[in-house]
């Protein structure tokens, strides 16, 4: 046997193999460098369509072919200027959006941030970001857990009719005063915060700043910081957080955080978080790419845990100040909204 030639190919292979990691910024410890910004932002849906069923992949000529089309529809439509002669919405709403605003038009497409391609993983397209449990959705709910979160977002869950409903209805009311209503409307935590990093509406962009004892990510909608002890015990459950209590470790290559003991105002998309235990994974893959990974368990909501995984991509951007409070006359004027409605019932009453 040539044993130059086998140590010479032996060689070869593993600078091939090692060449990826070692190209990998690094902090002065030797620890992958995973601070940047970074767009979270994907056409990836956070759940596969149901038509999908249990197909994890798209084949590589439909990934492309999907990419196309949503950059000439986006092209066409999203990045058309809004027509200063048009018509004002119609008075109380459209009729057809009972939830929010009504329809009266205070969101257009200029706002939502779709992402711009389907993600990338170990070189294939997923076609959701849950991929477990196989159909790539949520595990389906215990009974009880709408009547835990409805106390806290009953703002959110009111239906718009133009009328002043809750009054038929026994205990608080949704917009009572400021504490009755939803975080979000409050500009306590915004609902792009909420952790795992799940894509949102729009503001997805994440800030990452590391040392060798924590790692902060800066939420660019209402500027939370979530701010994670390396090497760290949990404080305890009487030290509940709105972003929760997160503690990480490196495996190798890849940081793994744990975080629980949540707010009993936090919320998981809607879903209540208060014995929530969240297991994240953060993998640099490439100069301006991380791959996230989550697992969510927390079976008093779920039937059972669900994991999911997508690529962060790192830009040359800035995170500038959401300066939330500063301009929200909205939540003014959905109290002097609902004390409105309240006061015409009284009228149609004659009381």
């Amino acid at each position: 046997m040539n044993t130059t030639k086998l140590t010479i190919t032996s060689l070869i292979l593993l600078t091939i193999a090692a060449s990826p990691a070692a190209e990998l910024k690094r902090t002065a410890s030797g620890k992958p460098d995973l601070s940047g910004v970074y767009d979270t932002g994907t056409l990836t849906p956070t759940q596969r369509p149901e038509i999908l069923g249990e197909v994890e992949y798209f084949y590589p000529w439909i990934a492309t072919t999907l990419n196309w089309a949503f950059g000439l529809a986006r092209n066409m439509f999203i990045g058309q200027d809004s027509d200063p002669g048009r018509a004002a919405p119609p008075d109380g709403g459209d009729g057809v959006n009972t939830g929010g605003a009504g329809g009266v038009g205070g969101y257009n497409l200029f706002w939502v941030d779709f992402g711009t391609a389907l993600g990338h993983v170990n070189g294939k397209v997923p076609t959701s970001i849950v991929y477990d449990p196989p159909d790539g959705r949520y595990p389906q709910t215990q009974d009880n857990f709408s009547q835990r979160i409805g106390v806290y977002y009953q703002s959110f869950a009111h239906q718009n009719t133009g009328k002043a409903t809750w009054l038929d209805k026994e205990g608080p009311g949704p917009f009572d005063g400021p504490e009755s209503l939803a975080p979000s409307e409050r500009c306590l935590i915004s609902f792009a915060a909420t952790v795992p990093t799940i894509p949102s509406l729009y503001n997805n962009y994440k800030r990452i700043l590391q040392t060798d004892t924590h790692v902060m990510i800066l939420q660019e909608m209402v500027h939370d910081a979530r701010i994670i002890r390396l090497e760290s015990e949990h404080s305890g459950e009487t030290n509940k957080m709105w972003l929760g209590d997160s503690i990480g470790h490196w495996e190798g290559e890849t940081l793994v955080v744990e975080t629980k003991y949540f707010n009993d105002w936090h919320t998981l998309r809607g879903f209540p978080a208060d014995n929530l235990i969240l297991t994240e994974t953060f993998r640099r893959t490439g100069e301006n790419k991380l791959v996230y990974g989550f697992r969510v368990d927390d079976t008093s909501v779920f039937t059972s845990n669900f994991y999911g995984e997508y690529p962060l991509s790192r830009i040359d951007e800035s995170i500038y100040e959401y300066a939330c409070h500063e301009g929200n006359y909205g939540m003014v004027g959905i109290l002097a909204g609902a004390r409105k409605l309240e006061q015409m019932a009284e009228d149609e009453s004659g009381r």
